[in-house]
């Protein structure tokens, strides 16, 4: 050993030393009148006492302690010897920390102390008081404890106990019939009844909520009939519950009950009351409130509804950049075709100008197109499916997938065996399939292709069985790419909710969860086949159908003349080149018509108004809704047209439109827009 070690531990020794004489003399001086009681008294109490100081050690200032003092119940309650002298680290290395934590708060403070602590050593719990000994410049800590680890077991042993208490009880209720006073001091509302209905037992619980939900005290003795005399319906529903139960069913219900908006929920519990032979001597039925259960699975809900949401917007924020230059082409488009109209117009040349306003017209068409597609692939309501050709639909979107996965990865599409339709919401199937291609994309950080194929097949039995389908006719659509593939374990989560292999914060592992969910829905299977390093294919069984897909809207209608006289329509839009727009229209088919940018100097307008049209988001303090409430406050009768740039189901958030109101959706074709109120003035 190096000499400057061995010279700091004799210097310990020797400082260990001194302090020990001190302590001796101490004890001397404290025990001199009556050294021999003092010292019976310490060996032979019962609970174990020590006496530890504190020094700084390699883990920091007073960071471990001496044993400096202890008796002989030390050993017997701690279960370990001849502690005296024994540094804490040394003993129990491994949780010296935690008892270092409890004594060096006593000995900061000078706040004295009681707690239970296992010792992890020893397998010992251990009861402790422990008090500083002043002056606090010694670092001492006085520690009286004993061994309770024999209670704690018994409180262990009784809390399982207790935890078994429902199934005791009901074991007991089969034994003896009834055990009236278990049956009154149950946490639970607890009914029990004979084979007639009759009350055998109602508890205090029972009693309190049959008074507050039917206005009547229940007792023993009383006929279930007759406490429900008025409430025919609960009569009935309750005595339908009960010969479950007396016919010898044990089930569980949940219910609702309250009045008005203070509305609970509860688990009903029924069990058949046996005799010791076995036979069927009445029921009885155990109550629970579950009404915090049930809030809290309702925000589950919404919680998992909202990470859905977020799923659809995260595969949006995917499509940003190319639906910005999607646009800025589309308004290219537009605005070329306008200014070459105008220049044409200023020259006389207006054999060129039919074909520029279709172009500009096309890309306008184009550019609403999109719109609507984004607004059906991110709204929460549900759909309402439809006949659909796949081709058809993605071949509307080969343009928005080829921009969501960039020009590195090519995109083909092959339907030369499709045969009939399918019966499905078209924006649910075109979010599962972007929601496919964009999985693709990222397992092709390179660059490679995906390919869109769908073909019609007969799924036999065999295979059927396979697929969990029932056998028939299908199409399967399938998204195939070249990427990295997936791993066996990787295969089989991949459908798990909240499972994914991408870095925290860049997914939420809904993607193909709700793929899954949505062609199950649709009465479909979806097949994942795939090997690392030889890409993936993702097939979608869909039932076939042969229902034509509903024809594409009529294009090129011409505008109509109204029926009968015109009529005088308010209008309330704040552009004004649509305010002119549609003023014009409705004007050429005889209408008078008086237009505003706000509410408010709409309704200073005080005039008898045949219609009202008015856009939902208007400035100046009052929206289209509140507007058209005013507007009927005035004319009780007036029929409303509400315009709108956002989704229509946006404008029935707050429930269905009221008689005589229809809603037009932005942009529009003029065609539509003399439909809708050509409509509602015949009404």
């Amino acid at each position: 050993m190096p000499s400057r070690e061995l010279q700091s531990l004799r210097l310990e020794v020797e400082r260990l030393r001194q302090r020990n004489a001190l302590l001796e003399a101490e004890l001397t001086d404290r025990t001199r009148q009556d050294p021999d009681l003092f010292r019976f008294l310490f060996d032979t109490m019962d609970e174990g006492f020590c006496v530890i100081e504190f020094f700084d050690g390699p883990h920091g200032p007073l960071s471990d302690y001496l044993h400096i003092l202890a008796n002989a119940a030390y050993a017997r309650h701690a279960g370990i010897p001849n502690v005296v002298g024994q540094k804490l680290r040394e003993m129990v290395p491994d949780e010296a920390d935690d008892w270092i934590a409890r004594y060096g708060q006593v000995l900061r403070t000078g706040e004295p102390l009681q707690f239970e602590q296992e010792l992890v050593a020893t397998g010992r719990v251990l009861s402790v008081t422990t008090f500083r000994i002043e002056p606090a410049e010694k670092n001492q800590v006085a520690v009286l404890f004993k061994d309770v680890t024999e209670r704690r077991r018994a409180e262990n042993a009784l809390q399982e106990l207790n935890d078994h208490l429902e199934q005791r009880v009901a074991a007991a209720l089969a034994e003896r019939s009834l055990l009236a006073e278990l049956v009154e001091n149950s946490v639970a509302r607890v009914q029990v009844v004979d084979t007639s209905l009759r009350f055998l037992a109602v508890n205090a619980r029972a009693v309190k909520d049959f008074e507050y939900l039917f206005g009547r005290k229940i007792k023993a003795g009383d006929n279930l009939h007759e406490c429900l005399d008025g409430f025919p319906e609960e009569r009935e529903r309750s005595v339908a519950y009960w010969r479950r139960a007396l016919s010898g069913e044990s089930y569980t219900e949940v219910i609702e009950y309250g009045r008005g908006s203070d509305k609970r929920h509860f688990e009903l519990r029924f069990t058949p009351l046996r005799d010791s032979a076995g036979g069927i001597v009445g029921a009885y039925l155990f109550v629970y409130d579950i009404t915090r259960q049930v809030g809290e699975q309702k925000r589950l809900l919404e919680t998992e509804e909202a990470l859905r949401q977020i799923q659809k917007m995260e595969a949006v924020g995917q499509l940003t950049g190319g639906i910005a230059h999607d646009f800025n082409n589309l308004l290219g488009g537009i605005l070329g075709a306008q200014e070459l109209i105008r220049q044409r117009l200023q020259k006389a040349r207006y054999a060129d100008v039919p074909p520029l306003l279709n172009s500009a017209c096309e890309s306008a068409h184009r550019a609403a197109t999109l719109v609507q597609r984004l607004l059906a692939f991110s709204r929460r309501q549900t759909l309402l499916p439809q006949a659909t050709r796949l081709s058809t639909l993605v071949q509307g979107m080969e343009d928005l997938i080829s921009r969501s996965v960039g020009p590195a990865i090519e995109v083909n599409s092959h339907f030369e065996l499709e045969t009939g339709t399918v019966f499905i919401d078209p924006p649910q199937l075109e979010s599962a399939l972007l929601n496919l291609c964009i999985n693709a994309r990222d397992a092709m950080p390179a660059g490679g292709r995906i390919d869109l194929h769908c073909v019609a097949l007969e799924v036999m039995q065999d295979t059927a069985q396979s697929l969990d389908l029932p056998p028939g006719p299908y199409l399967r659509l399938s998204v195939s790419d070249t990427g990295r593939g997936m791993p066996a374990e990787v295969l089989d989560r991949a459908v798990e909710p909240f499972f994914t292999t991408k870095p925290m914060g860049q997914s939420t592992g809904l993607g193909l969860s709700m793929v899954y969910g949505f062609v199950r829905q649709s009465g479909g299977q979806l097949q994942i086949c795939s090997l690392p390093g030889e890409g993936t294919c993702i097939h979608l069984y869909l039932p076939r159908h042969d229902a034509a897909p509903l024809p594409a809207p009529a294009k090129g209608m011409s505008l109509q003349a109204a029926h009968g006289p015109g009529k005088r329509v308010l209008l309330v839009e704040d552009q004004a080149a649509l305010r002119l727009v549609i003023a014009e229209v409705l004007e050429e088919l005889g209408h008078q018509v008086d237009g505003y940018a706000t509410g408010p100097a709409a309704l200073e307008a005080d005039l008898e108004f045949d219609l009202l049209i008015t856009d939902i988001g208007l400035p100046g303090g009052m929206n289209g809704r509140q507007v058209a409430q005013a507007m009927r406050g005035r004319l009780p009768s007036i029929p409303v047209l509400f315009i709108t740039g956002y989704d229509a189901n946006a404008v029935l958030e707050d429930g269905p439109l009221p008689q005589g109101m229809r809603v037009l959706t932005k942009p529009f074709d003029l065609e539509k827009l003399v439909d809708q109120v050509d409509l509602l003035l015949r009404d």
